[in-house]
């Protein structure tokens, strides 16, 4: 569904990524763990058309998407769940909602936004409660849901998640990875960001770890966890001697 090869991306001349290659394949959850300033933002950035890149190819859904812009790219079914979270705070949840489903719209689909409405509120009923309060005045973990649930209006085939878990209580972290479970089993096709790398691998088929703008290691979910380096690094478990 997604393939990136050697992928070079920056800010004017800052290259941050480097020469990265990753495939997320259809119903799978793909995990890029790394510390801050690795990278992974603006990976996501790029694929997303927020950056151009300085060269390699990008392939979305068998199109190559390389220098295609942002509003194209979420029509062609891939959607960004942001850093942060970025709702917009003066407009009520419900208004969030509506407007993640605009690309409806453009595909002439727009009798469908009520039936995702609903089905987003049967996946979050807490949203559903609060359906005319403004996002501002949501809790971090709320503010969360209201986040995936805007990408999941748009009917990604792919959606991308960048820090979910950032700033909240373990315990609404829990929740929130249940529910990137739940969409999995449902169908999605996500491509996972996360620092909290023990949790993100628990979750995923596959990962890499990015470093300073590369990928260094690639493979399994299970042989990620259980690899030294990844233990040592991300897992906060020290390295056995030889």
């Amino acid at each position: 569904m997604l393939r990136i090869d050697n992928l070079v991306s920056g800010y004017d001349t800052l290259k941050v990524i480097q020469n990265v290659s990753i495939q997320v394949n259809p119903g799978e959850i793909v995990s890029i763990i790394g510390a801050n300033g690795a990278g992974k933002t603006t990976l996501l950035k790029t694929i997303t058309g927020l950056l151009r890149p300085l060269s390699g190819q990008i392939q979305f859904d068998g199109q190559d998407i390389t220098r295609t812009n942002t509003e194209k790219i979420v029509l062609l079914g891939c959607s960004l769940v942001p850093e942060g979270r970025q709702v917009f705070a003066p407009m009520t949840v419900r208004e969030n909602l509506i407007l993640g489903g605009y690309v409806q719209y453009k595909r002439n689909q727009g009798s469908v936004v009520l039936k995702d409405l609903a089905r987003i509120y049967k996946l979050f009923p807490r949203l559903m409660e609060r359906e005319t309060q403004f996002a501002g005045s949501l809790s971090g973990g709320e503010q969360q849901m209201l986040a995936i649930g805007r990408a999941m209006m748009a009917r990604p085939k792919l959606v991308m998640m960048d820090e979910p878990s950032m700033g909240l209580a373990p315990l609404v972290i829990k929740e929130i990875f249940s529910i990137i479970r739940m969409l999995r089993d449902e169908g999605a096709t996500i491509l996972l960001v996360e620092q909290n790398a023990k949790a993100a691998l628990r979750l995923a088929d596959r990962g890499y770890v990015l470093e300073t703008g590369k990928v260094i290691l690639e493979g399994s979910a299970d042989e990620l966890l259980e690899n030294d380096d990844v233990k040592c690094a991300y897992l906060g478990k020290v390295k056995k001697e030889m």
